[in-house]
């Protein structure tokens, strides 16, 4: 008979644990997100048809508030029940769960602070997929894009790139972007003429056009060069053998 007993508080013992598995705060974290993490995965292959499927929920300004809430919502319901069912639906039962609780709104919390302060920005990065080559020598648009939060840095990293002679943009914590572009195809006015910005009006920070960085670069190599020889048309005002040449500065 005490055998039995003994058996008996072994199983509750395992039952209680498995309550206090994580995984459930995880997955109560993630699934509300399900939505903008198949935009994100549809943006990352190209799949146009998906990101217009899932382009609404994030053209949403709340959306991600409402998210949370469902998630925390997800987190207490299950709470609620796991409380009836050890009988602990009281303030001492509270306080005797309190690990269970813990865990189940601290994984689902933190589950949320991780993708906005590292998934999403990471992930409107790699949507902005702009390379050092393609910076070299494009215009950049620096831009302050009112987004409630980082959540919708991805959906305007790939709007800025549907716009033909945008090569990416670099996104930064928490609401600025950097857009590259080839001023010879695109402009600023087309570029803030997107849709998105109606939702989430940009203010314009800085603007470099490659032309800038050309007269730039001419007026340094006019400055500094000299490939002149003897009466030549780049002679600097030396003769034909003479080391000496004045730069004008």
């Amino acid at each position: 008979m005490e055998n039995n007993e003994n058996l008996s508080d072994c199983c509750k013992q395992k039952k209680e644990y498995k309550g206090n598995n994580p995984l459930m705060g995880i997955a109560y974290g993630l699934i509300p997100h399900t939505g903008c993490i198949m935009f994100i995965i549809a943006t990352i292959l190209s799949s146009t048809i998906l990101i217009q499927f899932f382009r609404p929920l994030l053209m949403n300004r709340y959306i991600f508030h409402y998210l949370i809430l469902i998630s925390v919502g997800f987190a207490t319901i299950s709470s609620f029940l796991y409380l009836r069912k050890n009988k602990s639906l009281s303030l001492e039962g509270i306080k005797r769960k309190k690990r269970y609780l813990s865990i189940m709104y601290g994984s689902t919390v933190g589950i949320n602070l991780i993708l906005f302060i590292f998934v999403f920005p990471y992930i409107a990065n790699i949507t902005g997929n702009v390379s050092a080559a393609e910076i070299t020598g494009a215009s950049v648009l620096s831009i302050a894009v009112d987004i409630p939060c980082p959540g919708h840095a991805p959906l305007i990293s790939n709007e800025v790139k549907t716009i033909n002679g945008v090569k990416g943009s670099e996104y930064s914590f928490p609401n600025k972007f950097e857009v590259y572009y080839d001023a010879s195809q695109t402009s600023k006015n087309e570029i803030l003429s997107l849709e998105v910005f109606d939702e989430y009006p940009a203010n314009v920070l800085d603007e470099k056009k490659n032309s800038d960085y050309s007269s730039s670069s001419e007026t340094e190599y006019s400055k500094g060069s000299c490939s002149g020889g003897c009466g030549g048309p780049g002679t600097c005002g030396g003769s034909c053998g003479s080391p000496t040449c004045n730069y004008n500065r």
